[in-house]
């Protein structure tokens, strides 16, 4: 039961199941307002419900997919970015950038419900309807060396983000992990951690591995993962062995990791109390408007 609250909220269920713990989670489209909402009064997010977070390796950019929309939470106040849609799910692509999204169209938008997979070229203000529109509504998703790896309610593989492939799999992941440099992919379940390291085709679990709830590649060769408690991992073999490192005291809804200037990954997260950012391989956190 360790991922209830997650995956209720993140709508990763399966497929029979999907209809009940959607309407449980309240996954609609976003409410029409004209200031995004916070999680409380003088709160550092600039919305309640955060979905993704991705950091660019080349500008340090870090921005958040939430409920109300992108938001670019580099500098405060965050500033917003393209309209208000609903992103349930978000990742980045293999170029500087390139992200792709899915979830449920924001006030005045004229997508359809629910989104399908989007594309935005231009670092997410404008959108490029890719496919599925209307049919799938992505709740975690991922990119690889082989194209996207994407589960809404089914596990499905995609080349050009046009055409899909549907994967048999036993498990809902919380969470989908992957590097575009890189064809290693990493699931996260109530069960433990699922690897794959044929972008998606086939997968295993990870023997005597943590259970996390949320995972994330800084290098094709290296990942993290954050336990439901906030306790830390790293992995310096993509997923085959863990080694426990810090932990991040504060609610934790999602997460991201790049190589860091002196070769350690270095590890963001998305909490109740703000952003926290590690730079020594998730030993240590620190608020990342702390300098």
């Amino acid at each position: 039961m360790f991922f209830l609250s997650h995956m209720i909220r993140r709508g990763a269920v399966l497929a029979g199941a999907a209809a009940t713990l959607l309407a449980i989670a309240g996954c609609a489209p976003a409410t029409n307002q004209t200031t995004p909402h916070t999680t409380a009064a003088g709160s550092p997010l600039p919305s309640a419900h955060v979905h993704g977070l991705t950091v660019s390796g080349d500008t340090g950019q870090v921005l958040l997919a939430t409920h109300d929309g992108l938001f670019d939470v580099t500098t405060s106040p965050a500033k917003k970015i393209g309209g208000t849609n609903d992103l349930m799910g978000f990742t980045a692509g293999p170029a500087d950038g390139v992200f792709y999204a899915s979830g449920h169209p924001g006030p005045g938008s004229d997508l359809p419900n629910p989104m399908g997979l989007l594309k935005s070229s231009d670092g997410g203000t404008t959108w490029e309807q890719l496919s599925r529109q209307g049919e799938s509504d992505f709740h975690a998703m991922t990119t690889t060396q082989a194209g996207i790896v994407a589960f809404d309610g089914t596990l499905r593989t995609s080349a050009d983000g046009e055409t899909w492939n549907t994967i048999p799999a036993d498990f809902a992941p919380a969470v989908l992990a992957g590097h575009p440099g890189s064809r290693t992919l990493l699931a996260t379940t109530p069960d433990g951690v699922q690897r794959s390291t044929d972008a998606g085709s086939t997968w295993e679990p990870v023997k005597d591995g943590p259970v996390v709830q949320f995972a994330a590649f800084a290098h094709p060769a290296e990942a993290v993962g954050v336990e439901p408690d906030g306790t830390v991992h790293y992995s310096a073999d993509a997923g085959e062995t863990w080694t426990k490192m810090g932990r991040i005291d504060a609610q934790v809804m999602a997460i991201a990791a790049v190589k860091g200037a002196d070769g350690r990954p270095w590890i963001w997260a998305a909490t109740a109390d703000g952003i926290v950012v590690s730079t020594d391989g998730g030993t240590t956190f620190r608020p990342a408007d702390a300098g």
